[in-house]
């Protein structure tokens, strides 16, 4: 298991094969999905886990395994994903087991990441993005600094998802603004 990152109560690893199982009981959840898509399948999972845990991102960005420090429970993953037009731009994600809900720990994730990807991997800013109605995916957002950059209306590719008609959300936080809010050793 090769750690990425360790907070107080979370390991970040490299995904491996022996996640999968876990990974496609996460995405085969309807309460983890609410706010993406349908839940997927597991052939549709094992496709997207493999295509990101061969994909060779810039810099040390990419996607990992979050595990609870103590137990090394599975808890769901995060990511940075670069954008394909500028990799100094990168959009922070995760997903978490609903058991894994209200304790902090996807804002615990999502601001060590953030400060990460600012201090080590040269990121210029950091987006993350969300349905208007997810209340609290937009406070992980919030709480990992990032600040409302505005409102849009994706193609949800003809899947009816409740709420949508309210649109998406970006947030975002920009080297700058990390800096200044940031005591830096």
């Amino acid at each position: 298991m090769a750690i990425f990152l360790t907070t107080e109560r979370l390991v970040l690893t490299v995904p491996a094969p022996a996640d999968l199982p876990d990974v496609i009981a996460l995405h085969g959840d309807p309460e983890v999905m609410r706010y993406l898509s349908a839940p997927k399948s597991p052939a549709e999972t094992e496709a997207g886990f493999t295509s990101r845990m061969s994909a060779r991102y810039p810099r040390g960005l990419g996607y990992w395994i979050a595990r609870r420090r103590e137990t090394g429970e599975f808890l769901g993953w995060f990511e940075l994903y670069p954008s394909e037009a500028d990799s100094t731009v990168v959009e922070l994600g995760y997903r978490l087991a609903t058991a894994a809900w209200g304790q902090g720990l996807a804002s615990e994730g999502s601001i060590a990441l953030v400060d990460k990807a600012f201090r080590e991997h040269g990121v210029r800013v950091v987006t993350a993005n969300t349905m208007a109605v997810n209340a609290g995916s937009r406070r992980v957002m919030e709480k990992a600094g990032l600040r409302f950059a505005r409102t849009f209306f994706a193609d949800w590719d003809g899947e009816e998802i409740e709420g949508s008609e309210q649109g998406d959300v970006e947030y975002q936080l920009t080297r700058e603004e990390w800096s200044a809010s940031t005591t830096q050793p």
